[in-house]
């Protein structure tokens, strides 16, 4: 991994992190971001209500690609669009570096992470103020990609969610996806106990179509369910 390139970028409160074999390729993600980013911000312009759903939300066929893409995220995990924006923007910009040329790319936006390529990544999951945030996370291998992953969290964070968990990690065939799914399941995460809440969550996950794995973090309990990358220990926390 170490031949790989690194790039950043901000867009507003966008924040954007890349590894990628090719310079061309990161900066071909970076523009792809910016400029569906603010294809989204026009499109919301005409139709404000696509920003606060809290539903899955109908759009019109000649929609701009990025809206589209939140929209049908949305609809499976049966959320608001919004809640598929980071990992949706994450896909389009890997999306942009492969068709510049670059054989393999990471893109993280604010935490959602789109995979494609021959590359092993380790991903740390971050989970709060929980005493297992930062010491579990996923090794991704070329057989598991193209991957999508992202994690919501019921008590961090800036997102909006209406459940508890200290992080709920969906993967799935691509970051949009994982985003509106993980938004949903940890939406489900509430119960009298830590057990009870965590199979509210893990009960949703199952009813997602399309997702491959979860894993909900909270407090000391974790739920794992579906087929995941394989599971690794770090020793140093965030």
């Amino acid at each position: 991994m170490s031949n790989l390139l690194e790039g950043r970028a901000e867009i507003n409160e966008t924040r954007i992190f890349i590894k990628c074999d090719k310079r061309e390729g990161i900066e071909a993600a970076i523009n792809a971001i910016k400029r569906h980013r603010l294809l989204l911000e026009k499109y919301i312009l005409q139709r404000p209500e696509f920003k606060v759903a809290l539903e899955p939300i109908e759009v019109e066929n000649d929609s701009p690609l990025v809206v589209q893409r939140m929209a049908e995220a949305a609809n499976i995990a049966g959320v608001g669009p919004m809640a598929a924006v980071a990992g949706v923007l994450a896909d389009l910009g890997a999306e942009a570096a492969i068709k510049e040329g670059a054989k393999t790319v990471m893109v993280e936006n604010g935490g959602e992470i789109s995979i494609i390529g021959d590359y092993t990544f380790n991903v740390q999951i971050k989970a709060g103020k929980s005493p297992i945030s930062g010491k579990i996370g996923l090794k991704v291998t070329p057989k598991d990609m193209p991957l999508g992953i992202a994690t919501s969290s019921g008590t961090s964070g800036h997102a909006l969610s209406f459940g508890i968990a200290d992080a709920v990690t969906v993967v799935a065939d691509n970051a949009g996806l994982a985003d509106a799914a993980a938004t949903a399941i940890c939406n489900a995460v509430k119960g009298e106990t830590s057990e009870e809440a965590i199979g509210s969550g893990l009960e949703v996950a199952q009813r997602i179509l399309c997702i491959r794995g979860v894993i909900i973090i909270l407090g000391e309990h974790v739920g794992i369910w579906g087929r995941l990358p394989q599971i690794i220990l770090f020793e140093n926390k965030f």
